[in-house]
């Protein structure tokens, strides 16, 4: 397998590859236009979003300095919604439902790397995907970590690092982001 299979699969794959850097190279491209573009020409961020992103729905909104691994892994509802300094790392899917909003200098992780330091010299990576759900508000500086699935009508709490999990209809907060409590969905079935 090359290593841009053995990543797509979900194994173990080496991140300094020239076809899986190639990926990079292209989001490091793409945002770096996005990142200088003003903020007041609405309809050629949203065209650059559509292409960098693999779905985006209506009214996608990202603030600067936007950062992605590839992009081509993000897929994001409508009124998708991000505030300054917003990290992606999509190495893998993540998918994200209608009306999330995302707070500043957030960070979403689909990769992790061996224990092993022996792992780690051989620039060994590992992903898996992340999906967040609709009528989601995440805080600033929260940390969400590969693997994590977060339910619909959820807040993550600003600073919390969520490692687990998280059920519909919650307040989440901490090191590492606890259930605080319930809260009500008042959004009808149907809209």
């Amino acid at each position: 397998m090359t290593e841009l299979e053995k990543l797509d699969a979900g194994l173990e794959y080496d991140f300094w590859d020239n076809g899986v850097n190639s990926r990079k190279l292209r989001a490091i491209e793409l945002c770096g236009r996005l990142n200088a573009m003003s903020m007041t020409d609405e309809a050629a961020r949203e065209s650059l979003i559509r292409e960098l992103f693999a779905e985006a729905g209506d009214n996608p909104s990202i603030g600067p300095e936007f950062n992605c691994d590839y992009g081509l892994h993000i897929r994001v509802g409508k009124n998708f919604l991000t505030n300054y300094n917003v990290t992606i790392l999509d190495i893998m899917p993540v998918t994200i439902g209608d009306y999330v909003m995302i707070g500043p200098n957030t960070m979403i992780s689909t990769v992790n790397h061996p224990i092993s330091p022996m792992g780690r010299r051989k620039h060994l990576g590992i992903g898996k995907p992340v999906t967040i759900g609709n009528d989601v508000w995440i805080g600033g500086n929260v940390a969400i970590m590969p693997g994590v699935t977060i339910g619909n009508n959820v807040i993550i709490a600003g600073g919390a690092v969520v490692t687990k999990d998280v059920p519909d209809n919650c307040i989440v907060g901490g090191v590492p982001a606890k259930k605080i409590r319930d809260i009500e969905n008042d959004v009808p079935d149907v809209e």
